[in-house]
């Protein structure tokens, strides 16, 4: 029997480009529903929570749809795939909204990405972070060297090259409290967190579905990944 894949809808996000990325990835194993309704979440094998924009309209968009309290109900609970703005709405608050709170699943904030300057004062970088970059994957629960050696990769990166490029459109980044959440790192103009992983919940910074080959073989094992937990 195909698994249930909930692609949560709350009107932002390439949610019919997602779906359609992991229908592909699924090879026929899932049934991939877009859905804004609490019950097709609730009932999901696997969830999707995709977005961009502010996490202030993000949050104001799932609590127009009565979304929060089944979405926090199922995180740590069933797989769960948060992708760019999905992964900056689990932690506490953004810079950029401060008295608008995220889920709070994980403890942090996100905060604006740094554009840097050079002599004559001028940005040395584009922000937003537009277009491919490298992806560093770290080892789970290795909050130091001393605990790298006995951690794993996360089972969402199997067959994926380590520095393997994803394609990212971000102009802020999650800052952990807890060093042993990070997954995955990526450089622009200074290492910032590109995945995190806790429980059954893995999000990524970076768009899956405008990813081609590696973005596919991430969705593809989140598919089962689903399957196995």
């Amino acid at each position: 029997m195909p698994l249930g894949i909930t692609v949560v809808d709350y009107g932002m996000g390439n949610l019919r480009s997602v779906a359609r990325a992991v229908e592909h990835a699924s090879q026929g194993r899932a049934r991939v529903e877009v859905s804004d309704q609490a019950q097709a979440i609730r009932q999901a094998d696997g969830i999707v929570l995709p977005g961009q924009g502010a996490m202030r309209d993000c949050m104001a968009e799932l609590n127009a749809r009565r979304l929060i309290d089944p979405i926090r109900e199922c995180l740590g609970r069933k797989p769960m795939l948060g992708i760019c703005m999905g992964l900056q709405v689990l932690f506490e608050f953004s810079e950029e909204d401060p008295d608008t709170p995220g889920f709070g699943h994980l403890k942090g904030d996100s905060v604006r990405l740094d554009p840097g300057s050079d002599e004559s004062g001028s940005p040395e970088r584009k922000i937003p972070h537009i277009g491919w970059n490298r992806v560093r994957q770290t080892r789970i629960g290795a909050s130091d060297a001393a605990d790298a050696a006995d951690a794993a990769v996360h089972p969402l990166w199997r067959g994926i090259a380590d520095e393997e490029r994803f394609y990212f459109a971000h102009s802020y980044r999650v800052r952990p409290k807890d060093p042993a959440l990070v997954a995955g790192c990526c450089d622009y103009g200074g290492e910032f967190t590109a995945a995190v992983a806790a429980e059954r919940l893995f999000a990524v910074q970076f768009h899956p579905e405008k990813s081609q080959r590696a973005g596919l073989a991430l969705l593809t094992n989140f598919i089962d990944w689903a399957g196995q937990t």
